[in-house]
């Protein structure tokens, strides 16, 4: 299977979008993304449902976009498999994590179903 240069350029973007404070904080724009089961195993170690990610209070988010070490692939021609390595600055403290999405086709378009971080040292 083979994912089309459209499939992955909106994949970017919504990853992206997630890394970005005037998408992040769009309430509306996030109901849309997450789908209704979404789950998060958090960098911190905690879990996340649906209603945690989008009551999350808006805050600056300092990330190195584009997204580094971005792979994209089709596990079924609705299924993709997105991971990348995020870099952040939270409270003065850069930090790595090794991030994992996995989005679902819909006919809105692809909603993120679940999310993993895992931190790492660089």
């Amino acid at each position: 299977m083979e994912l089309s240069q459209s499939d992955w350029d909106a994949l970017q973007r919504l990853e992206e979008d997630l890394w970005r404070s005037e998408t992040r904080f769009d309430r509306a724009y996030m109901e849309s993304i997450f789908a209704a089961d979404f789950r998060e195993f958090g960098r911190s170690g905690r879990v996340y449902g649906r209603a945690a990610i989008l009551a999350l209070a808006p805050q600056p988010i300092r990330a190195t976009l584009p997204l580094p070490d971005l792979h994209i692939r089709l596990l079924n021609p609705a299924t993709a498999h997105v991971t990348y390595n995020s870099e952040i600055i939270h409270d003065d403290v850069f930090q790595h994590a090794r991030r994992s999405s996995i989005w679902s086709r819909t006919p809105d378009g692809w909603q993120l179903r679940f999310h993993q971080g895992t931190p790492f040292e660089k």
